[in-house]
């Protein structure tokens, strides 16, 4: 009787990738298939992830193994490949498993790491494009395969339009909850945007009639949120076109031509304090945070407010030289892109990217009610790649969870 297949370490389906060959090379098995490919694995990594009790639990696909209770001589006695291309393994303290050759071969491929699963971020400017890529969002609501689409934009381009959604409250976090979890901050789970402050209201200068430069929002934290959804509930006024700069076409921009002032962006740091009685939110850091080695890009650049500089005073003078320098840039046309928000229109983006603003608007003669949401970086992210592989998985042949 055929031995059954194992089950692999996640909730993930993989193609069956049988193994060639099998071999022990001290604390190293080095796996590898027909067409070349190898995978050199410790044999304690291996043995974390066996699905079996002891090892990786069946149910929760979690490792139970704490690496305190290792044996310090724990090594394999036995490496094979199966009859099936399975990998056999057993070890000096009396375990022994199976492990599945696909999920084996993911790792091989890289499929395992950070940026897998995703699409590669493509830096735009105002030639690139002429306004945002839309995409139907009453689909988006019930579609999995548009939802997808909107998302892959959304990585790649940091921004992302859906039209012909209800022009109502509660739409934006229907959106959301298609995607994940939304992140409360001190302006709810969900905020108005509209010019209706009252005398001695502590608010936001997004609800006023003022315009907005380009800017990123909450960069008083830590970690401000990865993505914005804006939605449009009515827009009767005149001007309040919204604004969008890619932060890493600009920083592309910089690097290149005015590498001076990308190091004071990069390097000199500022603090960013809310002004609010009941919330007292600063973090330091940068105009441009991170963005090498494979960290996101955060772009701290609100100027209402970056409060106060926090680098030695002789360095003062160029790190406001060079604040200038990165608005004026963020703020060219070279750069930006304008449109008009239309009842039932929202609008995604990275906020930790992509930096957004408005035109002044006259609200006299009308009224501009949106509503928005923040989610995680990460709840993108996951969600994306979880579409991506059910999507894969849908035509792959003999799997397995």
């Amino acid at each position: 009787m055929a031995a059954a297949e194992p089950l692999t370490p996640d909730f993930y389906r993989y193609p069956w990738h049988p193994l060639c060959a099998a071999d022990l090379d001290g604390e190293l098995v080095r796996a590898r298939w027909a067409d070349g490919t190898e995978l050199a694995a410790h044999a304690w990594w291996l043995r974390e992830n066996v699905v079996a009790e002891g090892a990786v639990d069946p149910v929760t696909r979690e490792g139970t193994l704490d690496p305190a209770t290792f044996a310090a001589d724990l090594s394999l006695c036995r490496v094979a490949v199966g009859e099936d291309g399975a990998l056999e393994l057993d070890w000096s303290d009396g375990f022994g498993g199976r492990i599945h050759p696909g999920w084996l071969r993911h790792v091989a491929d890289g499929q395992h790491q950070v940026n897998a699963w995703l699409p590669a971020l493509e830096p735009w400017t105002g030639a690139d494009l002429a306004e945002p890529p839309t995409f139907d969002g009453a689909r988006v609501l019930v579609d999995d395969g548009v939802l997808l689409e909107w998302l892959e934009a959304l990585v790649r381009l940091g921004i992302g339009r859906l039209e012909n959604l209800p022009a109502e409250e509660g739409t934006v976090l229907a959106v959301a909850d298609r995607i994940g979890v939304q992140r409360s901050t001190n302006f709810g789970l969900d905020f108005p945007v509209k010019a209706e402050i009252l005398a001695n209201d502590e608010n936001s200068t997004a609800n006023t009639t003022l315009r907005l430069g380009p800017h990123t929002d909450l960069p008083t934290r830590e970690v401000p949120p990865g993505f914005q959804l804006l939605h449009c509930i009515e827009n009767t006024v005149a001007g309040g076109w919204s604004r969008m700069t890619d932060g890493a076409a600009v920083a592309r921009h910089l690097v290149t031509h005015e590498p001076e002032t990308y190091e004071a962006l990069t390097s000199l740091r500022w603090i960013f304090f809310n002004r609010s009685r009941e919330h007292d939110h600063r973090w330091s850091g940068p105009l441009l945070d991170g963005g090498r080695d494979g960290t996101p890009l955060t772009i701290r650049a609100f100027y209402p407010v970056r409060a106060f500089p926090d680098m030695d005073e002789r360095d003062v003078p160029r790190a406001y030289r060079a604040a200038k320098r990165f608005n004026e840039l963020c703020a060219d046309e070279r750069f930006q892109i304008g449109y008009p928000f239309r009842p039932g229109d929202l609008v995604g983006f990275d906020n930790r990217r992509v930096l957004h603003g408005r035109d002044a608007f006259d609200a006299g003669g009308g009224r501009r009610y949106l509503r928005g949401c923040y989610l995680d970086r990460d709840e993108v992210l996951s969600r994306l790649r979880v579409l991506r592989r059910r999507a894969q998985e849908s035509s792959s042949p003999r799997s397995t969870t």
